[in-house]
């Protein structure tokens, strides 16, 4: 027979099989559009406003519905209810933690953010009881929480109330605090070593460039160095990162709406006062600010759909089976902006989270954090950082705009996984 029927044949024969295997594959799982071969449901995805697709899709088939990203299946949760139910009531069998290509090159499943199964759960444990031991959650912590708050201000008169970019500045403090915590010690901004920490963690790159040994997982560390590595840059990331960009977002949304740095700057001045610094116990007595800052969050999304999760075992949810590793995908997204929870969600409104005679309203949809098993282990750390840390920005400084509020663009800049605020400047007026 020619070898070029040969060819065609066997093509065509792994073909059939490939769309028989998958049509098997969906019928237990959720609904969801009908992928192509090879590249599945790619062409149905708008890549620069995938949350959109993923509400377009939730009303077609349902708040579970599956998309196939290539050849592989992935679960979505949309909507309050069924990521609760996933994340919360089926905690322990949607703990694992989802494959991200670019991720696995960089990482290969080391650390505590990308980790699955019992090194996931030894890593956040040690994590966890290290940082408590070094004063997390502590009397302690808030001090030096305070006094980097301080070294903040100082740092924000130095620019003698000209214009300036402040993501730098607003990166070293979060990243401070994390360096007090694991080194005992802070640094200078204008420290060679601390500028060198900064260039690495911008990079996310350089200190897990070592090679991994593909090892079996059956011990805590295979390759020591290389997780503990892993594991103190994902606390130096997601303990600097995300809090400096919602800080930096919070001064653009507080210049956008003057009304609301106001409001929050009178709060301040009645509760706090000129002569001390800001403290926790602050935080109960200032519901409007307290709102503020939930809404800050709230609003910016800034992870639209989390880190993606994966099941530990074959799960029966909501009568479809959802086999072992398969990826899933909750939209933070759709809880964060249910306007049933929030009216107007696309409106920015500390009022969301006030009730009719303005006290602080709590609310089960906030899940900036994530939610479940594997919610942001530093959660309470960064809470108190953009409490102190904006309060006593807003009780030394007003916010001067470069341009009329109205004219303040806050349209978020996608970059892989997270929602960054545009590039502005602004002038720090001493009060």
């Amino acid at each position: 027979m020619d070898p070029v029927v040969v060819l065609v044949l066997t093509l065509s024969c792994l073909f059939l099989l490939s769309l028989w295997k998958q049509s098997s594959e969906r019928r237990k799982l959720p609904p969801g559009p009908t992928p192509l071969p090879v590249i599945g449901n790619f062409l149905q995805i708008d890549g620069k406003n995938i949350n959109q697709t993923f509400t377009k899709l939730s009303k077609a088939y349902g708040p579970v519905f599956t998309l196939y990203l290539g050849g592989q299946p992935t679960v979505v949760l949309h909507g309050y209810e069924a990521v609760k139910e996933a994340l919360i009531d089926h905690g322990e069998e949607f703990a694992g933690r989802g494959r991200l290509p670019v991720f696995d090159k960089v990482v290969k499943g080391m650390g505590v953010a990308f980790s699955s199964g019992n090194i996931w759960k030894d890593t956040r444990r040690l994590s966890l009881m290290t940082l408590r031991n070094l004063g997390m959650g502590k009397r302690s912590i808030e001090d030096r929480v305070q006094e980097e708050a301080q070294c903040l201000v100082e740092e924000l008169r130095k620019t003698n109330g000209s214009p300036c970019d402040p993501t730098f500045i607003l990166g070293c403090a979060p990243c401070n605090v994390i360096c007090s915590i694991i080194f005992q010690n802070r640094f200078d901004y204008k420290d060679e070593d601390f500028l060198n920490l900064m260039q690495r963690l911008n990079e996310n790159t350089h200190i897990l460039s070592s090679p991994w040994l593909q090892e079996k997982h059956n011990q805590l560390f295979n390759n020591t160095h290389e997780h503990l590595a892993a594991t103190v840059t994902d606390l130096f990331t997601g303990g600097t990162e995300t809090t400096s960009t919602t800080m930096r977002y919070a001064l653009l949304l507080l210049m956008k709406h003057p009304h609301v740095t106001a409001k929050v700057q009178e709060e301040i001045d009645r509760v706090v006062g000129r002569h001390r610094s800001p403290c926790m116990q602050d935080r109960s007595q200032m519901p409007y600010t307290d709102a503020m800052i939930h809404e800050v969050q709230r609003f910016i999304d800034f992870v639209p759909n989390s880190l993606p999760h994966a099941v530990t075992c074959d799960v029966k949810f909501r009568n479809y089976l959802i086999p072992k590793g398969t990826t899933v995908i909750a939209s933070l997204s759709s809880v964060l902006n249910d306007n049933k929870e929030f009216p107007n969600p696309e409106m920015f409104d500390p009022g969301h989270f006030l009730d009719e005679k303005g006290n602080f309203k709590k609310s089960d949809y906030f899940m900036p954090f994530s939610t479940g098993k594997r919610i942001c282990a530093g959660e309470g750390l960064a809470r108190m950082e953009l409490f102190l840390f904006l309060t006593t920005i807003l009780q030394n400084f007003k916010l001067k705009p470069l341009v009329h509020p109205k004219d303040i663009d806050t349209t978020p800049v996608l970059t892989g996984l997270a929602s960054v605020p545009p590039s502005f400047q602004l002038c720090f007026i001493p009060v």
